[in-house]
């Protein structure tokens, strides 16, 4: 039988003993708000005139908090939160870096504009079927993802933003969407379980799912831990969520099927936060893994960027044009991976932050296209500039984006990654990038001369195209911001050559999560 003790218990060297600083809650303001207001949205779901007064305000919101967020980060390098008062790696981290607080800040950004868009995109069915509570809970696993310390949390994210993504897809209950949505939520279920495989994998080997923990330990375990198997588990899980080349049949198959401004949400953020896992733990938890899979990801991406390019030109339905899109602007990210270096992981992420924009924007673009036009078809469309000529300017705009062109924001990464390819010699990846890019040119080319350009088509339906300006107040708003950073690129450039380098060189994530070197 223990004696009894009076002793005092040390606590320090597991419970933060100081109270947190207000301003380290900015790291989990963003993700609380939008769980707060879905919860007030399911609430009065039977309020549907109050669903566009709470969910726009709370979005506007949230882009200041992740705005706030990422000055601080800017100016004050990465901090650190853990739930709970415990010390890591005992307790659950959120850490914002450069990388995540970019990320963050401009899903935001995309969100607040596709929440706009949904006032008059989704009618009193799908507001009473939960768009806007769903739409919460997708931004809140969508920020949670960026600024999660944890590899298990990460999973936990991908799974909240999951959910939401399947009550979005069917929203309607129409046969095409359930169809979308069942391909979608398979080849999604089997990349989460990969994806749990592999945390699981990582826990057994490393003790800890902290990734500032793993990140220190990392080089300790190479060549005597099988961390080969383990990274390729997690590039396999991740290309399916980013829907790269060879599994990324899904997408085209299912986003095509929900509302416009669904599909714009999905386009624009859902395959960036797996692109975002994949740099996350392949660039700085896995350098040297990352070497040695390199050329592998390589040709998943120049694969990726050319057959979603091929796909782009092959397609006459708006919607499936613009997944292929997606797909081949995947590509472009992962080639960044591929490259590594700098110069490749900033215009990885370069690219990253220039196609949540630019895809939710497209996306958004046809749906007013099509709106003017009355079809999805390229067979029947015809005559939108004339008929809306607002709508017809935001296209030439985001197609140049789309395809690389100057003056627009998508030239950049294109020139980043071209010269990280040839730098270190990978011409025939270079090729593929130009190669991509002049096919996307073509299909985006062709959809502007038979959409826009030409007469609409004798017996075509009857259009409608009262209030186009009003209406495409969230497209113009995304074009401008395209417009902008093609104009002026200088500030993402060196902000994404920033969390680059970050990403690298993990020194400054780690010493946010372990200030004082932490227990080894």
């Amino acid at each position: 039988m223990a004696a009894p003790t009076t002793a005092p218990i040390d606590l320090s060297a597991a419970y933060l003993m100081a109270p947190t600083a207000l301003a380290d809650w900015l790291v989990i303001a963003p993700i609380g708000l939008m769980i707060l207001l879905g919860a007030v949205l399911m609430m009065v779901r039977h309020r549907l005139h109050l669903h566009g007064w709470i969910a726009i305000p709370g979005l506007a919101a949230l882009v200041l908090l992740d705005g706030m967020l990422l000055w601080r980060v800017v100016h004050h390098g990465p901090f650190t939160m853990t739930a709970g008062r415990w010390l890591p790696p005992f307790g659950i981290s959120f850490t914002a870096d450069l990388f995540g607080a970019l990320m963050a800040f401009v899903a935001a950004v995309v969100a607040l504009a596709a929440g706009i868009y949904a006032l008059r995109d989704i009618d009193a069915s799908g507001r009473r079927y939960g768009f806007f509570p769903f739409l919460m809970l997708l931004m809140a696993g969508v920020t949670g993802a960026f600024l999660t310390g944890d590899i298990f949390n990460l999973y936990v994210w991908f799974e909240v933003l999951l959910i939401s993504s399947f009550g979005l897809l069917i929203l309607g209950s129409e046969r095409e969407q359930v169809d979308g949505a069942l391909k979608y939520a398979i080849l999604n279920l089997l990349g989460t379980t990969l994806f749990l495989i592999a945390v699981g994998y990582l826990y057994a080997i490393f003790g800890t799912l902290n990734m500032a923990d793993i990140a220190r330990q990392a080089g300790d375990y190479h060549g005597t831990a099988p961390l080969m198997t383990l990274t390729a588990l997690f590039v396999l899980a991740f290309a399916m969520k980013a829907a790269a080349f060879p599994v990324n049949f899904w997408l085209p198959a299912s986003y095509h099927t929900p509302r416009i401004v669904v599909s714009a949400l999905f386009g624009g953020l859902l395959t960036k936060v797996g692109v975002y896992a994949l740099m996350r733990v392949m660039v700085m938890l896995f350098p040297l893994q990352r070497e040695d899979l390199s050329l592998v990801i390589a040709v998943s991406a120049a694969l990726s960027m050319v057959l979603g390019a091929l796909g782009a030109l092959a397609q006459s339905d708006l919607r499936r044009m613009a997944g292929f899109a997606v797909i081949a602007g995947i590509g472009n990210v992962m080639a960044g991976v591929a490259i590594g270096g700098p110069t490749g992981v900033s215009g990885a992420i370069l690219y990253a932050l220039h196609s949540i924009v630019t895809m939710t924007a497209l996306y958004l673009l046809i749906g007013e296209a099509a709106r003017v036009g009355g079809s999805w078809s390229l067979q029947t469309l015809g005559g939108i500039y004339r008929k809306a000529p607002w709508v017809a300017a935001s296209a030439f705009v985001i197609f140049f984006a789309t395809a690389g062109l100057p003056p627009f924001s998508g030239l950049w990464p294109k020139i980043v990654l071209l010269k990280a390819a040839l730098d270190i010699g990978a011409w025939w990846l270079s090729a593929s990038i130009l190669f991509s890019a002049f096919i996307l040119t073509l299909a985006l080319g062709r959809v502007f001369l038979l959409a826009f350009w030409r007469p609409q088509p004798a017996g075509a339906a009857v259009t409608v195209t009262t209030g186009t300006v009003e209406r495409s107040a969230p497209l113009v708003g995304l074009v401008a911001i395209i417009v902008f950073f093609g104009l002026f690129p200088e500030l993402p450039v060196r902000l994404s050559q920033e969390a680059a380098i970050g990403l690298a060189d993990p020194t400054a994530y780690i010493q946010s999560v372990f200030p004082t070197g932490g227990a080894e």
